[in-house]
């Protein structure tokens, strides 16, 4: 099964709640509108076929008048179709573009994106009359938009070993992330290495260490409590030395407003420019859906001290705020490599905006 079919399936309270909300929205004030049935096509004239000539044929009796039936339409009666449903549609006004926005900012889209996507959807239609469908369309369109130049997998470059650097704060999936990809990476051919560097944690070490073993990759540790920075400097060495395509560096669960450890954050990539001034070459920013709108302030934080490079989003079937992922590509613009909606190895793959926003719209690709 596909990535995405599995996130039309798991991302179901994001999506449920712009369903609900946008029918609720367009009940309000909306009306019953008839559904045009489709016009039968024209009967083609047939060619005319020669018979041969008979004599005339008597007078037919008139057929008897038969009881009349319950109408249906023309086409309905030729088809077997049942008659279509009516669709409620309402005028889009002011008040209905300011409860879109409401809506919108409550799937955590924040309020500039909300602003700007609806701003879109009125363009041109305003005071036409729209169906849950004609809107959901139309919000999965302009997502779609906005996300298209952020879907980007994670580049690879001829330096070896290419050095990806991976962030985040605590429980965001750094570390499940770090197994995937190299499970990811290892089946497209490409030579990983893993650095454990979250020295502080054994648990996390010995998580790495089974997915490198999942995925015949080596695990490269310190003694607990060791510096994480010198740990990075040691791994690259050997990276080196092993002709390795990719060195992951896994990093210690950090919260953005513990200064300490932000500043070891800075230490360990000063450290990793000491061995090679263009390291490191990814810094990856691992951020869990479920944190809704702190994910901003945490991109924030981390650009400042670690220059990232990209996203990945862990999480996204457990929460119903995935609008977030849309703020991010609007405010930022940083490429999103991938996405995560499990804890299974096809469970992360490459970001595709289309799928996503029809994901998140609840909406069915016909």
């Amino acid at each position: 099964m596909a990535l995405f079919s599995k996130l039309r399936e798991r991302l179901f309270k994001s999506s449920s709640r712009l369903e609900e909300g946008l029918d609720a929205i367009v009940e309000e004030g909306g009306e019953e509108t008839p559904v045009e049935a489709p016009q039968p096509e024209e009967a083609q004239p047939q060619p005319e076929t020669p018979v041969a000539e008979a004599a005339p044929a008597a007078p037919e009796a008139p057929a008897p008048v038969e009881p009349e039936k319950p109408t249906r339409s023309l086409l309905s009666r030729l088809t077997g179709a049942a008659p279509a449903k009516p669709v409620v549609r309402r005028e889009l006004d002011d008040e209905m573009l300011e409860q879109l926005e409401e809506l919108l900012i409550a799937s955590d889209m924040g309020v500039d994106t909300a602003l700007r996507v609806t701003a879109n959807i009125a363009e041109g239609r305003f005071g036409k009359r729209l169906s849950t469908e004609e809107i959901k369309t139309l919000l999965s369109d302009e997502i779609t938009r906005i996300m298209e130049s952020v879907a980007k997998p994670l580049p690879l470059y001829p330096k070896k070993p290419q050095v990806v650097l991976v962030v985040g704060v605590n429980g965001a999936g750094k570390t499940t992330t770090i197994g995937k990809l190299a499970s990811q990476f290892t089946a497209a051919g490409k030579s990983v290495v893993i650095a454990a560097g979250d020295t502080f944690r054994a648990a996390a070490v010995e998580q790495l260490q089974v997915w490198g073993d999942r995925a015949g990759v080596p695990v490269l540790t310190a003694p607990e409590g060791s510096d994480p920075a010198s740990l990075a400097f040691d791994a690259m060495t050997q990276a080196e030395e092993m002709g390795a395509d990719l060195l992951m560096i896994d990093t210690a669960g950090r919260l953005q407003n513990r200064q300490d450890l932000m500043e070891e954050l800075a230490k360990i990539v000063r450290v990793i420019r000491k061995k090679d001034e263009t390291a490191p070459h990814n810094t990856v920013l691992v951020l869990d859906a479920t944190t809704g709108q702190n994910a901003l302030s945490q991109v924030e934080t981390f650009q400042k001290l670690a220059d990232v490079s990209g996203l990945v989003m862990t999480k996204l079937d457990g929460t119903a705020k995935g609008g977030v992922l849309v703020a991010l590509a609007d405010k930022f613009g940083l490429p999103i490599h991938a996405i995560g909606v499990g804890e299974k190895i096809d469970d992360l793959d490459a970001f595709d905006p289309k799928d996503f926003a029809q994901a998140l719209t609840g909406l069915t690709d016909e």
